[in-house]
């Protein structure tokens, strides 16, 4: 495979490699999204509740958020094509359980177990060999932004496609659905993708250091999810998630003082543009999965809408991100990335307050689309400059381990975003579901201030951080 080529474009084979990358982030997540239109019928055929259906979604979100980074880590033991290939063939049998399952049970088991565990192996792979083939800073950059085009493209998607599916044929057949694309990529990457670094068995792997993360991760989300069931228990899954997760930087820190390799290098967070970036990024899953979540399980439980009708008015959103992502290259020529996502979070922020006014008291299916359309186009014009900017902050030695940091920060933003604006209307959609529809959209909204803050203070220019610490942090000999 010709990498490096003079004029900074890729290759033809480099071209092909690409599809099953994209294809790839695009199906995990549509994974995420597409239960949302299906939450009546799921609810009915499993004989469970709308709180069930957002446990799964909730569980797969964060499977996905808390294996992201081990998985990472993982693929230098056993290669980065190898595990592309392990994680397809899990997310296709939890596909595959998922479409046949008999209760709630085996659908927590197969969807949200299986396919988040699947999602954490292969994605990885798909941002570092993204960085190991393309060499060239420009086509990296432009390869990265098809790949996370295609990400909120599928989240976008994924209530319009699931919509379609379980109304003309059954909610079983998007996971069919799904299991058959991603036989696709299996024999796409088999034939067009080539790991260019040879796997290292020897390499250690920080055990104690994935089990913090992800248990620290794991408790923060489930105490969000508590909220509405008791305040103490909230409170304390809350705490014990905030304490485990500091015994896991300080872990870190230490280790990596010690000289010892570690799940996550500390090098990662010196960087004040990269941590602004994975605020922003983080808070951009979170509004796209708060939104989607509130809106179609309001639009379902309580104005009955089906699934395809619900999906149906997800294309608003759809449309603009498509719009805005197709202008993202030519915007980026003209303004600077930073100006870029200050403008996405308030259009974004003004969808969200354009849905909250508009749609409280009604049911009529256009007062939904314009907040949904701006959502879109706010969502669709940042999410790239986000990725870039973190994926800039850092030399190329960095590439690898900032990939799955940043991946597992978008993740985890998509499982609190379900979680958290999911438990606020849940809580009183079937007594006040106005007033739960309306704090669940305020919570989003909030989001979206917090993201703009972070935004205003990125820097205009970024300027990538050296791969080795610098001398004054190491302490002198004696």
């Amino acid at each position: 495979m010709a990498e490096q080529v003079t004029t900074g474009r890729p290759s033809s084979a480099l071209r092909r490699a690409l599809i099953p990358f994209a294809l790839a982030q695009f199906i995990c997540s549509f994974a995420g999204s597409n239960m949302n239109v299906m939450i009546n019928d799921i609810s009915k055929d499993l004989d469970t509740t709308v709180q069930g259906v957002q446990l799964a979604i909730t569980i797969f979100l964060l499977v996905m958020a808390a294996l992201m980074i081990p998985a990472g880590k993982l693929t230098d033991r056993v290669g980065r094509k190898r595990c592309l290939t392990v994680g397809l063939i899990v997310y296709g049998i939890g596909a595959l359980m998922s479409a046949v399952a008999p209760g709630l049970g085996i659908l927590i088991l197969g969807n949200s177990i299986l396919e988040g565990i699947g999602t954490a192996l292969l994605i990885p792979p798909v941002y570092i060999l993204t960085t190991l083939l393309f060499t060239n800073l420009t086509s990296r950059a432009r390869a990265f932004g098809a790949i996370s085009a295609m990400g909120g493209i599928g989240a976008a998607a994924g209530p319009l496609i699931g919509g379609f599916i379980t109304s003309v044929f059954s909610w079983r057949a998007s996971f069919l659905l799904q299991a058959v694309i991603v036989a696709v990529i299996a024999v796409l990457s088999r034939r067009w993708v080539r790991d260019p670094l040879p796997p290292d068995p020897s390499r250690p792997f920080d055990v104690v250091g994935a089990v913090l993360s992800a248990v620290g991760l794991v408790l923060l989300v489930t105490g969000i999810l508590a909220a509405d069931d008791n305040l103490w228990l909230m409170t304390g899954l809350l705490l014990a998630g905030a304490l485990v997760l500091t015994w896991f930087f300080l872990s870190m820190r230490s280790k990596e003082r010690a000289g010892r390799d570690v799940l996550l290098s500390m090098r990662l967070f010196h960087s004040r543009t990269s941590n602004l970036g994975l605020i922003t990024q983080n808070l951009q899953w979170l509004m796209l999965m708060g939104t989607s979540f509130t809106v179609s399980a309001y639009l379902q439980v309580v104005h009955g809408y089906n699934a395809i009708e619900t999906g149906l008015i997800f294309t608003a959103t759809t449309a603009g991100l498509l719009v805005s992502s197709l202008a993202a290259e030519r915007m980026a020529k003209r303004r600077a990335q930073r100006s870029i996502i200050i403008a996405g979070f308030a259009v974004t922020t003004v969808g969200v307050a354009t849905l909250l006014t508009m749609v409280s008291g009604s049911s009529a299916v256009w007062t939904y689309l314009p907040g949904l359309a701006l959502i879109g186009l706010g969502l669709g014009a940042m999410l790239t400059p986000s990725v870039n900017i973190v994926q800039s902050s850092f030399a190329d030695e960095l590439q690898g381990e900032i990939s799955g940091l940043s991946r597992s920060v978008s993740n985890l933003g998509s499982s609190i975003g379900a979680a958290l604006a999911g438990t606020i209307l849940v809580a009183g959609l079937t007594t006040t579901p106005e007033r739960s529809y309306a704090l669940a959209m305020v919570a989003v909204a909030a989001a979206g201030v917090i993201g703009l803050v972070a935004a205003i203070f990125l820097p205009r220019t970024v300027t990538p951080m050296p791969a080795v610490a610098p001398a004054r942090r190491e302490p002198a000999a004696g």
